[in-house]
């Protein structure tokens, strides 16, 4: 089982990691190693004990100081904080942490070995490195929501997973950790610069790969992921639910036509594109026939490569997500365990994150700060 907040059995037990409160892709990146145990310390704003999302999931397993930052014992309390770190996440604009006199060059001495993890979409550099952007910006200009987008239809991807999550929180933890690994043989930091349009450019290796092979033909109608294929895609139901074929290879797509009652189907015409449109037309027709349930009933845990599309609760409480723990209530909401799993190690539960603030006293003090020094760092808070 998972172990609970306090355990230190994770892999990262023993790394401490500062991380400066924001949103998006740096919290994400302090979930991954707080939950793989990691001593995650979440520097917060004042402002942020009058938010209405204290606790929030993405917090989980870390412990929340709340410092004055335009105060100078709260800029020392900060500085002793990260002094005290192996590594530190921050999301801001370019420049911010400067401004802020808690850049990198403020630790070259102070704390040699630093590993200095920045999160941005456009990245630190680059003609568009002051702009403002969201995920949707930084996945459109990767060229990956062009293999989104269907006839007639413009492109259309799941907010905040690709371009914030996976190109900017999990290259930034990947980044970290390599960073760490090296600092452990060097002795020496350095700055990693996680930009969402570069993770979520590298997401894209495969498909660039299969073009540079030839394998993915640019014209819709003769690439079988690029949504005309009759055997790989998401197909509406007769009430109105929706369910996805994924059967590439030859023998799972003759189990689909079986199943599919499309015996007359010659199974060796699939990669046969100009048989495709009919094709397509009899399986959607057949597929319309039945409500989801209904299929999932007949082709799930088949080699049909099924799946129903499912709504985030019913994803949570599926029986295969269940078995495996993936999805834990906390505070009556449904929260995703960590991931991945060890055979040795163990990771932390889902819980409510702290509440800002919570460990300003306990966190300070270990650090041996006097005081009146945390009293005037915390000062009007």
């Amino acid at each position: 089982m998972p172990a609970s907040a306090t355990t230190t059995s994770g892999p990262l037990s023993g790394l401490r990691v500062i991380e400066m409160a924001g949103i998006g892709p740096a919290p994400f990146c302090g979930m991954l190693l707080a939950d793989m145990g990691a001593d995650v310390i979440l520097i917060e704003r004042p402002a942020a004990l009058r938010t209405l999302n204290a606790g929030e999931a993405m917090n989980r397993g870390k412990r929340s100081v709340c410092l004055d930052l335009k105060q100078e014992a709260g800029l020392q309390a900060a500085k002793a904080l990260i002094n005290s770190a192996a590594a530190l996440i921050e999301g801001y604009r370019p420049g911010v942490m400067e401004r802020l006199g808690l850049g990198p060059a403020m630790f070259e001495h102070s704390n040699p070995g630093l590993v200095y993890g920045r999160v941005t979409g456009w990245g630190q550099s680059g003609p568009l490195a002051q702009s403002a952007g969201h995920d949707i910006n930084y996945v459109a200009l990767t060229g990956i929501s062009s293999l989104a987008a269907r006839p007639g239809c413009a492109p259309s991807l799941p907010a905040t997973v690709i371009g914030d999550m996976a190109g900017g929180g999990m290259f930034l933890a990947f980044g970290l950790l390599c960073a760490i690994l090296e600092s452990q043989r060097s002795g020496r930091g350095q700055v990693v610069d996680a930009a969402m349009i570069d993770g979520a450019g590298c997401l894209s290796a495969l498909i660039h790969s299969m073009r540079g092979s030839g394998l993915w033909p640019a014209h819709p109608a003769q690439n079988l992921f690029l949504h005309e294929s009759p055997f790989y895609d998401a197909f509406e139901c007769a009430d109105g639910g929706f369910i996805t074929l994924g059967a590439i290879e030859p023998a799972f797509f003759k189990e689909m036509l079986h199943l599919l009652d499309l015996n007359d189907v010659n199974p060796s015409s699939q990669y046969d594109a100009s048989q495709w449109p009919a094709l397509r037309a009899q399986v959607a027709e057949r597929i319309r026939s039945r409500t989801r349930e209904e299929w999932t009933q007949r082709l799930e845990g088949s080699d049909a490569c099924f799946a129903p599309i499912l709504s985030l609760d019913e994803a949570a409480a599926h029986p295969h997500q269940q078995a495996r723990g993936n999805f834990q209530r906390v505070a009556g909401q449904w929260q995703p365990a960590a991931a991945p799993r060890f055979s040795r190690s163990q990771t932390r539960s889902p819980q409510a994150g702290p509440r800002p603030g919570s460990h300003t006293n306990e966190v300070l003090g270990e650090l041996g700060l006097a005081p009146d020094l945390i009293e005037r760092a915390c000062a009007q808070i």
